[in-house]
This record gives structure tokens, C-alpha cells and sequence, in this order.
């Protein structure tokens, strides 16, 4: 880089500046040239020095809520939600019926408005986004529902494309390959012409979490997933959520399944008394 100001000529190297001295420059014992910087070469030399300093990296949150109170209707559910969730991380969300897991879970995909405070999920900030902004916020997350859901009419390849249609795929030959990944991600690669009641409760949750994850979404958000299961299915679902984390997925699950917690401990975010805590 060089500039040059009134004929002086500056090069600028690194941290050293090298410049054209007159006939007044004072010299040091090994008559090696001394000259205070002029307002030019300094503003110079912090252009190099800005260059050359590494920038801070930013908080890796995918979940990031501060201080939001959460409202049903009118009525004050959670006061001050604080809680961050980075990328690959899986978070047990626990707390009594009726706590307020699925309503801290509507707030993160916008189906309860953020009134006050900071949310950000997934790079959208939830105070500011715009309708038209809510759909692709829902793309980068994927919902596992305690009942699962599914389309009772389809089969379960028809579930998986309905949801590639109405999230915008365009492409059929990569729109079959996603869905014959996500069914052998959750071992339902020869399942795809059933009908759900032909599946058993733990094989209808594993199409929920394919469903969940055609998008390849940076959040799976999963409330009481394993409650309408037994305990040796509930503990096989619970596993493959955490096999998803470990792949890089982050996900949140809403439970009251502690049994299965301390079988598959990871951290834990906690409501009570209309508060969230670790």
C-alpha cells in the first residue's frame, strides 16, 4: 500500500514507516533518522494496525432471549427470560405441567409475540421481524410435537414432500435424496410407503423428527416428545436427538422425563414459579 501526501512519500510495511527525510531530521547516535509522525503518517499507521488486529469474534448463539416476559393472552406466564443455546448443543428444558415449556417454545418460533426484551433465534431478531419474515425464520427450525402431527392420509414419503413443498423446493431429484437421508438418519429408510397407522408411536416420532430436519434447520425444538411413548422408546428418541446435536443441530427438548435426563445427562434449563433458571 503506499499514499502520499504533499510529495512525501510514505510506504507503509507492517508496523514500520518509511519516509523521505529532509535536510532538518535530527539523527540518533547511529545516525539512524528520528522524526515525530505528522498528523498524516500516524492516521497511516492506524490503518495498518487496524488491518492487521484480528476481529473479536462474536457469542456463537443460536438462541440467545434476554429479559422478555412471556404473555398467554394476557396473562404474565414467564418473568425476565434470560437463557443462550449455542450451535450443537442439546438443552433439556424441564418443569411441571402447565409451567410454560410450550409457551417459551412458541415465543422461539413466533407463535407468542416478544412484548419486551432481546430474542434472537437463529440470526432473526424476533422483536423486529416482519410477517412476511416469520416463514423463513420456521425454515432454519425444525418442531417435534408430542402428537405427532403427521398426515393421516399420506403415506410417509407424501408427509415428508408436503413439507418440501410448502417450504419452497424446487428441485425433485434433491428434494427425494433429502428425504431418503432424513428417513435413514432416523432408520425408516424402508418405511417410506407406509401409512402412519400402520407405524408404531416411536416409528410416528421418528417421521416427526425427519419431517423436522428435510430443511437441515439450525434448531430442533421438540415439546414432550417421548410423552405418549413407553420408557425403552422414549429412551431410543431421546438418543437420536442427541445424536443430531452431536452432528451439529442444536436442539431444545421440553420435558418432564428425568429418568431419561439422567440417563442422557446434558445441561438442563429449569422452570418454576413463572421463572427460568440452571
Amino acid at each position: 500500500m503506499q499514499l502520499f501526501d504533499m510529495g512525501r512519500r510514505i510506504i507503509c510495511k507492517k508496523n514500520v514507516i518509511f519516509a523521505n527525510m529532509d535536510k532538518n531530521t535530527d539523527m540518533t547516535e547511529n545516525n539512524t533518522p528520528v522524526e515525530e509522525p505528522t498528523p498524516k503518517e500516524q492516521e497511516v499507521e492506524n490503518i495498518v494496525n487496524k488491518e492487521e488486529t484480528p476481529a473479536t469474534p462474536a457469542a456463537d448463539y443460536v438462541i440467545s432471549v434476554n429479559e422478555a416476559d412471556i404473555y398467554q393472552g394476557k396473562n404474565l406466564i414467564l418473568n425476565k427470560v434470560s437463557l443462550h443455546i449455542s450451535n450443537g448443543e442439546l438443552v433439556y428444558l424441564v418443569g411441571k405441567t402447565g409451567s410454560g415449556k410450550s409457551n417459551l417454545l412458541k415465543l422461539l418460533y413466533c407463535d407468542v409475540p416478544v412484548v419486551n426484551g432481546e430474542v434472537k433465534v437463529a440470526g432473526f431478531d424476533l422483536y423486529k421481524i416482519k410477517s412476511r419474515n416469520i416463514q423463513k425464520l420456521r425454515r432454519e427450525l425444525g418442531i417435534v410435537f408430542q402428537d405427532f402431527q403427521l398426515l393421516q392420509d399420506r403415506n410417509v414419503y407424501e408427509n415428508l414432500k408436503f413439507i418440501t413443498r410448502v417450504t419452497g423446493w424446487k428441485d425433485k431429484t434433491a428434494r427425494d435424496e433429502r428425504i431418503n437421508e432424513v428417513l435413514t438418519m432416523v432408520g425408516l429408510e424402508t418405511k417410506g410407503f407406509k401409512m402412519p397407522h400402520q407405524l408404531s408411536g416411536g416409528e410416528q416420532q421418528r417421521v416427526c423428527i425427519a419431517r423436522a430436519l428435510v430443511n437441515n434447520p439450525k434448531i430442533i425444538l421438540a415439546d414432550e416428545p417421548t410423552g405418549n411413548l413407553d420408557p425403552e422408546t422414549s429412551y431410543d428418541i431421546f438418543a437420536l436427538l442427541r445424536d443430531i446435536a452431536h452432528a451439529g443441530t442444536s436442539v431444545l427438548i421440553a420435558t418432564h422425563d428425568y429418568l431419561i435426563i439422567n440417563q442422557i445427562p446434558s445441561r438442563v434449563i429449569k422452570i418454576e414459579n413463572g421463572k427460568v433458571f440452571e
